[in-house]
């Protein structure tokens, strides 16, 4: 009872500790993760009732960056300077038109049938992982080509020289394959479907027909908007209120939105960084000379890189390395070049005359066994193509390149290229191994070529740690000055930084280098993150960094305003627009009291206008070139023969008038104008399955931590 009296005792001291115990991990937690106390912390966005999970994010993800790599290996030019900040973005717009997808299928009862998945798993397969099963089963041993040969191995393996245990793993393999593909199919059936209830219907393509047959004998008289930044022109508040709200929904915003002002410091070498890099340069110079081939440690430490090359004669690029390569003495160094990039430095060696290519012809013998009988047989005469078998894999006339423009291949290896030289034509073992071997015999060889052999060492000069630090310094002085939005952009340019006025959102990937651009800032997705999480209209950034060692970058920003419905006209680009419009409105007004035409003459408008008229003989509603103005075409479009009209346009005013009217000969094709209405209309699938649901992107809070 003591014992119990004493537990009962300290009860309410024990529910006090293990609240506080679990009040920390709960808000350890959410400050770990930045994420909603009571909000869906796993849920990386919702549209309308469907949420996309972090667990799924993080595997599209890692099949984007799998997709990436291989198309990197594949074309690495191309994709060598692909801004993965646009990645996370790609992975949710994926799953979210896949979960809309799934979705819809469900309630419209798609399924996938037995026949179907067969048909399209094994005779004409759409799941690109099934290559990947083949190899893994090639990389087993077991050699399948096909998906129908993988699947009888697979799953009658006792027939197939397996046994069940093996072939497990691959069944599992197998069985999520098929899930995986039956929803694709499934995906496939709704899109096909949903793409065909975007038709046109007879009334459509006979108008757009009619459109077209329709044509016009006009002559147009343009005369564009003038100095319309004249003072007089200036717009009023109230007439900038109108203009607004009149052409307000092109503004409509779908996420929340913050307008920002954003400064990007490129951090360039200082003088002190140049002056350490020519004193470098001497440096390497002098090493090399004392042959040092490999250079010291030291010098490594600073980012010096030395290659040993060969290179053909024709392969050298014209420059200075040609030039001293091809001239100087055996182990002569020279600073080649040196600018505000680096440098070059060259240490000439040996010339030699070597053959760049051989003809082989390639034997593969799979299992030790075979090889001695194989090699003789060939050396015997035996025909190459008479050994060809499963255990014996033949390769005539192939061309290896020991040399290519970048120098050496290493395609062979020098002492393979001299045995097989000096075997005169005889076949030798190439590679052997536990598992066969590899026979080739030469069978032709390329015109000896020059070769020159040097050693080229290069620096690449960037920001020392000191002028990135003093770049910094500077920044979080100017920051530490100046703690309000309205203190940044107004003493920003005095203090030597561009400001940029951006407009951000959670679909946003980075900090845009340009508006409308798909180029970003590196690292600039942080500074995204802290704007849409963290900050406030008038709050200012600390400094963020880009860590690019050859291209560091310093990041600052200040959150001007935040809306979720429709930009406001505070909004630079929007207000700029909302003015000019009304001040182009001014203008015409202007213009079409003092051009209004009082004759039926288009010679006197015109001269009036001082513009040339422009007759345009085949002026059709749908299809021209004279005028750009959709609501003036609409007008033209809408007249009469006869009469001189003058109407303001956006941009300036026409005065045109009809002079005659006139149908076209061409026959009408039912499928021609069906598609010329998709092409109108170009039906966007995803914003169909979105429709008017609501859209939480909250993938900035698992993206881009400060």
């Amino acid at each position: 009872m003591a014992t119990l009296e004493k537990i009962r005792s300290k009860s309410v001291l024990l529910i006090v500790v293990i609240g506080v115990a679990l009040l920390a991990f709960i808000i350890g937690d959410a400050i770990t993760n930045s994420r909603n106390l009571f909000g869906d912390q796993t849920t990386v966005a919702k549209i309308g009732g469907t949420k996309i999970d972090y667990n799924d994010y993080v595997r599209k993800r890692e099949e984007l960056n799998s997709q990436l790599e291989a198309a990197r290996k594949q074309n690495p030019a191309q994709y060598a300077n692909y801004d993965t900040q646009l990645m996370p973005q790609m992975a949710l717009e994926q799953l979210i038109a896949e979960a809309l997808i799934d979705q819809a299928a469900d309630n419209a009862g798609i399924r996938t049938s037995a026949s179907q998945l067969r048909y399209y798993m094994l005779d004409q397969p759409i799941n690109p992982r099934l290559r990947e099963l083949i190899q893994q089963l090639n990389m087993s041993g077991y050699g399948v080509s096909t998906p129908a040969q993988a699947w009888e191995i697979v799953f009658n393996p006792t027939q197939n020289g397996a046994t069940d245990a093996e072939m497990a793993p691959f069944q599992k393999y197998w069985v999520a394959l098929e899930n995986e593909t039956a929803q694709m199919i499934r995906r496939n059936t709704y899109q096909r479907l949903l793409s065909g209830t975007v038709k046109a219907n007879n009334l459509d393509k006979q108008a757009m027909y009619n459109d077209y047959i329709s044509t016009m004998n006009v002559a147009v008289a343009y005369k564009n908007y003038e100095n319309f930044n004249d003072d007089k022109y200036a717009p009023t508040d109230e007439e900038m209120r109108a203009e607004y709200e009149s052409i307000k929904n092109r503004y409509k915003v779908d996420e929340i939105t913050k307008d920002i002002a954003f400064i990007s410091v490129s951090i360039a070498p200082s003088d002190a960084d140049r002056k350490t890099a020519s004193q470098l340069a001497r440096q390497t110079a002098a090493a090399l000379r004392k042959g040092d081939a490999n250079l010291n440690k030291d010098l490594r430490k600073e980012g010096v890189v030395v290659t040993r090359r060969q290179v053909r004669e024709k392969d050298l690029k014209n420059g200075a390395v040609k030039d001293f390569v091809t001239t100087a003495p055996k182990d002569s160094v020279k600073i080649v070049t040196e600018n505000i990039k680096g440098f070059t430095v060259v240490k000439a060696g040996s010339r030699k005359v070597e053959v760049d290519s051989l003809q082989l012809n390639i034997v593969q013998v799979l299992g030790p066994g075979m090889v001695d009988k194989t090699l003789a047989s060939l050396n015997a005469g035996v025909q190459i193509d008479s050994i060809a078998s499963d255990s014996v894999l033949v390769q005539k006339d192939q061309w290896i390149a020991l040399f290519n423009a970048n120098g050496a291949t290493g395609a062979l290896e020098a002492t393979q290229v001299d045995s097989l030289l000096n075997a005169n034509g005889k076949y030798i073992s190439l590679v052997t191994s536990p598992q066969g071997s590899v026979l080739a015999n030469v069978t032709s060889k390329s015109t000896p070529k020059t070769i020159f052999e040097f050693d080229e060492v290069s620096y690449e000069l960037k920001p020392s740690t000191q002028t990135v630090n003093d770049a910094r310094t500077k920044l979080e002085d100017f920051l530490a000055a100046n703690t309000t939005t309205k203190e940044f952009m107004e003493n920003a340019t005095k203090a030597g930084y561009n400001v940029r006025q951006i407009s951000v959102n959670p679909s946003t990937p980075g900090i845009p280098r340009m508006a409308g651009s798909n180029s970003f800032y590196p690292d600039s997705r942080q500074v995204v993150r802290w704007v849409l999480m963290d900050a406030k209209p008038g709050n200012v950034s600390h400094v963020y960094e880009s860590k690019d060692a050859m291209a560091p970058a310093l990041y600052a920003t200040a959150v001007i305003s935040e809306y979720d419905d429709y930009v406001p006209m505070s909004n630079t680009d929007v207000n700029k627009e909302v003015s000019n419009r009304v001040k182009k409105s001014k203008v015409g007004d202007e213009l079409m009291t003092k051009y209004t035409p009082s004759a039926s003459s288009m010679a006197s408008v015109s001269q009036a206008m001082s513009v040339e008229a422009q007759n345009d003989s085949t002026f059709r509603f749908g299809n021209n070139a004279k005028v750009r103005d959709a609501a003036v075409v609409g007008k033209i479009a809408g007249s009469k023969p006869g009469k001189v009209v003058l109407v303001k346009g956006d941009n300036g005013i026409y005065a045109y008038q009809i002079i005659s009217e006139a149908k076209e000969e061409f026959p009408y094709t039912d499928a021609q104008y069906e598609q010329q209405y998709l092409r109108m209309v170009q039906p966007d699938l995803g914003e169909m399955l979105k429709g008017t649901k609501n859209y939480k992107n909250n993938i900035y809070k698992f993206e881009a931590g400060d």
